[in-house]
């Protein structure tokens, strides 16, 4: 294979859940990032799983949740993309656990933290793949009118971000 592929990997998680697709680069990541998440909330559900880059080239798996294991797992082969971590939450968002993971000396970047449809933009070339950008969602459809100000600040309120 010469040159670049460019492919498109649609992410599939449960309805309920939120995801983060990030970078990161050492082995002790899947153990930091869950010690991260755990350290959030207590009652938050999660899986991480982290995609080797180098030895084994394993995807390593932690979490408190069976089913979100399985969607990071099944998510993380389908990019198989090295160093690559896809970290699945319920009970829980990803404004609760964002900073934490940018405090991790291994992580390298997050690329996006979303409850949306996603796909990851990869590049493939014949040293491996790679995680090029993200499409989260869908595209504006105009400007937030005094109605759609009113329901996004009530939304707020409602998960308790506000008073």
């Amino acid at each position: 294979m010469a040159g670049v592929e460019i492919k498109s990997v649609s992410i599939k998680k449960p309805e309920d859940a939120n995801i983060i697709i990030g970078q990161t680069h050492f082995i002790k990541s899947v153990e930091d990032i869950y010690e991260a998440v755990v350290q959030s909330s207590p009652q938050i559900k999660f899986a991480v799983a982290f995609s080797e880059a180098s030895g084994a080239c394993l995807v390593r798996v932690e979490g408190n949740d069976e089913e979100l294991k399985e969607s990071a797992r099944n998510n993380c082969l389908e990019l198989a993309c090295g160093h690559c971590f896809v970290l699945v939450l319920r009970q829980g968002y990803p404004i609760n656990v964002l900073n934490g993971l940018k405090l991790l000396p291994e992580v390298c970047s997050i690329y996006c933290a979303t409850a949306n449809p996603l796909e990851v933009i990869v590049a493939q070339t014949e040293g491996g793949r790679g995680i090029l950008g993200v499409i989260d969602g869908a595209s504006p459809k105009g400007v937030e009118k005094e109605s759609d100000i009113r329901w996004r600040k009530d939304l707020l309120r409602k998960l308790g971000y506000k008073l």
